[in-house]
């Protein structure tokens, strides 16, 4: 069952000037109940090192998130101007210069093939980095956190403030609190569908209402969620929805880095004053800094845990104690279980980064980002499909000629027009006709760019040519070659004609 907050009543020890938060972890591993009442976590505020590398992270994130969809890349006429953008209208992802097409969306899922190994490469260095710095969830509710502080105060003022009876001042700073809530939420989910449609377009024919329904569908639904999950629910998302805590315990292993607590060192712990020694005890003076600050709501001296997020603000908050008691920083780092076990030993610190696992994901990544490399250099700029009319297969005409009809779909990629001449090859006698360019002896066709276009192609065997080829079926191929560069595109089919 989950432990309930202790009071807010607080212990000096005025020799060092350390204050002793009396503070018990929220969320314990032998009090991991599958059914128990929330008890809300107040995390006090941190500072230092890794607090500073959390709030750099949340700005680089989410100033992308936000500001991307604004960004503007010239593609030429007639073509979006957005940097990044899912063209969910003409089936299009568009990434800067890039431009994926539905055939190619190979190209998407070897990026989250990569992405994926990514993630376990790191997980099996450094244990849940990503939970603790990247995960959306974690920068969001680092963000709620940060206004409900700037509303409410610290910890303590806000377990306060939820004790006492509601009077206008507490009104009005949950009020506020929730209302910065839901307009972060609200910016959250109006960022998202920019990213599906021209932005300054879609923002003014949203707040005109002339944007299309599914615009104010998500829009509804991300703002929602965010505010459900990054304000409300917070650290029950990590710990009971998300499923990567229990995935990633079979990632690590004995040389994962993971926030540790040197119990060798720590060890016994209790409260210190100055008129004390420290023959006969640990470095640890028990002040619950490290319990206070955690996110999660555990205490990191219980050992390793699945709500651990390797967020390190336990290490900023047992750092700034240890400056104030005069011993080194690094009771609380992190370590692995390795050289855990030799620092316990008198041995000195043990890191592997390069190991079995590792560099099986590491070849991995490699061997997934070269075939990634080699699919976008070798992207074809021009695509060409024939499809051969089934009804009927051909036609006779009365001269003793057999005609066969096509439907030919040119797909230029390019971000400029180009014209192809068309032919046909391997089909001895064969006269190509295009509907509309019938006097055209070398029949042309013009592609707008990054645009698709069918054209309709006779192909006609004379009865003189019928006779120099057997079967049924005959094949041959269309070629479109560029007038500007000469490039020429196959693409294969078969002619029809009666049998002999």
């Amino acid at each position: 069952m989950a432990t309930t907050e202790a009071p807010i009543t607080a212990t000096e020890a005025p020799a060092h000037g350390v204050e002793k938060i009396d503070v018990a972890a929220v969320n314990r591993k032998e009090d991991r109940a599958q059914y128990a009442s929330r008890v809300k976590v107040y995390p006090k505020r941190a500072r230092g090192y890794f607090r500073n590398i959390k709030w750099l992270v949340m700005a680089a994130t989410t100033a992308v998130y936000y500001l991307l969809p604004w960004l503007r890349w010239d593609r030429g006429p007639g073509l979006p101007n957005q940097a990044v953008l899912m063209d969910i209208d003409n089936g299009r992802i568009f990434f800067f210069n890039l431009a994926i097409w539905p055939q190619e969306l190979y190209l998407v899922t070897g990026f989250l093939v990569l992405s994926a190994l990514a993630l376990f490469l790191f997980t099996s260095i450094a244990g849940r980095v990503w939970c603790g710095y990247l995960c959306w969830q974690t920068v969001w509710t680092d963000m709620m956190v940060a206004v409900e502080r700037f509303w409410q105060g610290d910890r303590n003022n806000r377990i306060r403030l939820d004790k006492e009876p509601w009077t206008g001042s507490k009104i009005f700073k949950k009020l506020m609190t929730h209302l910065s809530w839901l307009v972060i939420a609200a910016a959250t989910g109006g960022a998202f569908i920019l990213y599906f449609r021209d932005a300054p377009t879609l923002a003014a024919e949203f707040f005109t209402g002339n944007a299309p329904l599914p615009s104010y569908v998500f829009f509804a639904l991300l703002t929602g969620f965010t505010y459900l999950l990054g304000g409300i629910a917070r650290e029950q998302v990590c710990i009971y929805m998300c499923p990567w805590p229990r995935i990633q315990g079979a990632m690590l292993d004995s040389d994962s880095l993971l926030v540790t607590y040197r119990d060798f060192r720590g060890e016994p712990r209790g409260a210190f004053r100055k008129s004390q020694g420290w023959e006969g005890r640990g470095d640890c003076i028990d002040c619950n800094a490290c319990v206070a600050v955690c996110p999660m709501g555990i205490d990191i001296r219980d050992g390793a845990q699945l709500e651990c997020i390797q967020c390190a603000l336990c290490i900023d908050a047992c750092d700034s104690i240890m400056d104030k008691i005069d011993k080194p920083h690094g009771l609380i780092a992190y370590d692995t279980y390795r050289s855990l076990q030799s620092e316990k030993k008198g041995g000195g610190l043990q890191l592997r980064l390069i190991r079995p696992r590792t560099m099986l994901y590491a070849g991995l990544i490699a061997f997934v980002s070269a075939i990634m490399a080699f699919a976008l250099f070798t992207k074809s700029v021009l695509e060409m499909n024939v499809i051969a009319e089934r009804n009927p297969l051909f036609v006779q005409l009365s001269d003793g000629s057999v005609r066969n009809t096509y439907t030919v779909k040119i797909l230029n990629k390019r971000y400029e027009p180009h014209t192809f001449k068309l032919a046909i090859d391997g089909l001895p006698g064969g006269q190509l006709v295009i509907l509309g360019k019938e006097t055209e002896k070398e029949p042309t066709v013009t592609v707008v760019p990054d645009d698709l276009r069918e054209i309709r192609a006779y192909v006609t065997l004379p009865p003189d040519a019928l006779d120099r080829v057997s079967g049924e079926k005959v094949p041959f191929s269309f070629v479109a070659t560029d007038t500007n560069d000469g490039t020429a595109t196959h693409r294969g089919t078969n002619f029809r004609k009666p049998a002999q």
